[in-house]
This record gives structure tokens, sequence and C-alpha cells, in this order.
């Protein structure tokens, strides 16, 4: 059976949006020892947001990294001077080791969100590992950056329906991609900037990489900014890509 992914929210979803946001925060109360429970769920079956319906040119920036420094830093610099904000989706046991990147990263004005410990695909993972891997790198990320994440890109973003439904049970909001620059496969600056400004449409969530194995992406950036921004598109945080989307249904296999 196809699994369903939502993309939640337009003006009228605001008000159920921000709803859902009170009530996560309500539940972290319910945080205890330091071990982020599963204490969230919902009728609907479980989501992953990766684009948004709409006509306004803005897009989300995102970052995976879970490994080495040198590349983040200039990524973070082009980023400051550009004025864009981003979300970085951190592997824990990365956080572990540069907590001082991971509060330059906050400092800065972007969003973090948990990108799992292990760093293992986790549709080959018994539930119990799942559960085991999410908590722990939540409490990692937790002692680094003393806030409570909402956003998850599973490690690898790779995801069933039932890691959908076990990663829901944490309360996170699970964020895939639209567009993404392959930068991971170091194909040449020209081809990372093609591969998101030629297919990049309004609403989608960009997916670039800021681990040392990424060697080319922080030479690129720039430019794909530069490029974005002559378009006139914007670059939004992921909450405000959620909120101002329409609501609609996409079946994938």
């Amino acid at each position: 059976m196809p699994r369903k992914v939502w993309i939640i929210g337009s003006q009228k979803f605001k008000l159920l949006f921000l709803l859902l946001a009170g009530v996560f925060i309500i539940l972290g109360g319910f945080i205890i020892n330091n071990s982020f429970m599963p204490v969230f769920s919902t009728n609907e079956e479980p989501a992953a947001f990766y684009r948004a319906d709409i006509k306004e040119k803005k897009v989300a920036l995102t970052f995976n990294i879970s490994w080495g420094e040198d590349k983040a830093l200039p990524i973070l610099d082009v980023l400051k001077e550009k004025e864009v904000n981003a979300a970085f989706f951190i592997s824990a046991a990365w956080a572990e080791r540069h907590p001082d990147i991971v509060e330059k990263m906050m400092k800065d004005g972007h969003t973090i969100g948990n990108h799992g410990y292990r760093y293992e695909h986790y549709p080959q993972l018994e539930e119990n590992e799942i559960i085991s891997d999410l908590n722990l790198s939540h409490k990692k990320i937790k002692d680094v950056t003393e806030k409570d994440v909402k956003y998850f890109r599973p490690p690898h973003g790779d995801f069933n329906k039932s890691v959908l439904e076990t990663v829901d049970r944490f309360g996170y909001s699970v964020v895939h991609w639209s567009v993404g620059g392959q930068d991971w496969e170091n194909p040449g600056v020209d081809t990372i900037v093609n591969n998101i400004t030629n297919e990049v449409k309004p609403g989608d969530v960009i997916l670039l990489h800021a681990s040392d194995s990424a060697k080319q992406t922080g030479e690129a950036l720039p430019i794909i900014i530069d490029k974005l921004h002559n378009e006139n598109y914007s670059f939004v945080d992921i909450e405000e890509l959620i909120s101002q989307a329409e609501a609609s249904i996409e079946e994938i296999k």
C-alpha cells in the first residue's frame, strides 16, 4: 500500500498548525530523565512534508550534516553574507563533536533539526532500534542546543510507513525535500547549481550537504542563492513554508 505524504498548511490551516504547535509545547513537559519519550500521535496517517503547493516564490534551504567541520563553517559564512536562513539537519553524534558549530548555527538564526544518531537506514532497523536512536539523538542534540528540536529527517532520507508511524509518536514533523543538488556526489559546481536552479519551483524544499564529503557545495551555494534571488525567489524558514502551504496529498510508492 502506498504511503501518503501530506503537504500541510494554507492560510485556513494556520490555526490548526498553531494549535498543534501548542500541543507540542505542552507535551514537552513530559520529557523525563533527559529522554524524549513517544508522546504524540494523531488519527491521521503519518506524514512527511517535502514541499508546499504555493504560488509565491518562496523556498526553504536545508542542509544535512553528519561528518567534518571544514565545509560547514564556510557555508555558514556564505549564508550570513547573503542574509539567508536555512535548516540544518544534524547527526547527534556530529553535534557532540562540534558543539561550537551548532552554537554558531543557532546564533546566526538557523533552524536545527534531528538527523538521527547512528546514521543507519531506518527501514532496515527493528522498531526498538529506531526508538533507541530517536531517544539518544534527541537527548544528545538537546544537551548541545538546550532545546527540544521539532523537525526530523531520517538518516539517508530513507523512510517507509512504519518508520513514519514510529517517528510520529515522538511528536516530530518529518521534513523530506523536493529538489536536491546531488552535491554529495561532487559532480561539479555547475552541475550542482543547475540541478537546483533548473528544477526549483515555488514552495520547494532544497537539499544540500554541509559534511566534508560534499566538497563543492560551498562554492556552488552563493551562485545558487544569487540566481534564485535574481529570479525573485526568497528563502524562508521551514515553519513558514509549512504554515503557508496548500493542503494536498500525494501518493508515492
